[in-house]
């Protein structure tokens, strides 16, 4: 029965939403399965919440290595969620003005909009800063000018690289200038050749036409595995056999 129940479970939901997507009598059916849906994601936040706190709090009761990492965590996840739940800061929204609560959790006036904006946001743009540069640093390591096909894509994300920075159009602008005056063409018509055009051209044909055969590729994947696991052939979300 642990088994042959969220097997039936997500069966029928699964084939109920596929069924209210293509025919509008069933379209409420979809909609009743997607209430279900948000309550048991809701429950799901809260055990998420409960594991984080029971597994930071073994950590730091065991002072295993980095339990002060697990410390901010823990004191960032409670302060956000205690200024989170009782809307600190917000002020009413206009159509309920006698409800302290109606206000956008969200807003500038908020303490949850001003961890929001000045909190997690720039540590997130500093980890995908870092990225970045994690990204070059392996691109120049991997990328090896030994065929005719790497020496292409060396020089492409070179110039996608360099097209990306006001260096690119600081360094390209001048060769153009020079290419403009020596073959006598009108001023502007040789701008796309500038490293910052070319990086356009680049990823809105190129690697547009490319990332949509991978998105055609993952779509086809998708509707696979949803079938595998609407007709029980994959189970592995059920956990072990044990």
């Amino acid at each position: 029965m642990k088994r042959t129940v969220p097997l039936v479970i997500a069966a029928f939901t699964g084939f109920v939403l596929i069924v209210s997507y293509f025919i509008p009598y069933a379209q409420s059916w979809g909609e009743e399965a997607m209430i279900w849906f948000d309550i048991l994601a809701a429950v799901a936040f809260v055990l998420g919440g409960g594991n984080l706190l029971k597994t930071h709090l073994q950590k730091i009761s065991n002072r295993r290595a980095g339990w002060g990492f697990s410390l901010i965590t823990i004191s960032a996840f409670l302060i956000t969620l205690g200024i989170g739940l009782a809307k600190m800061g917000v002020h009413p929204a206009e159509k309920f003005p006698e409800f302290a609560w109606s206000g956008d959790y969200l807003s500038q006036s908020s303490g949850f909009g001003w961890i929001y904006d000045f909190v997690y946001l720039p540590l997130a743009a500093t980890m995908f800063s870092l990225l970045a540069f994690f990204i070059a640093s392996a691109a120049f390591r991997a990328f090896r000018a030994k065929n005719t096909e790497a020496m292409i894509l060396l020089g492409t994300a070179f110039i996608v690289l360099f097209g990306r920075t006001h260096a690119g159009i600081y360094v390209s602008q001048p060769v153009v200038d020079w290419l403009t005056a020596i073959s006598g063409a009108e001023a502007g018509s040789l701008a796309g050749l500038r490293l910052d055009r070319i990086t356009s051209t680049i990823t809105s044909v190129f690697i547009l036409a490319g990332n949509r055969a991978i998105t055609i590729g993952i779509a086809l994947g998708i509707v696979s595995l949803s079938l595998k696991v609407l007709l029980g052939v994959d189970r592995s979300y059920l956990g072990s056999e044990e």
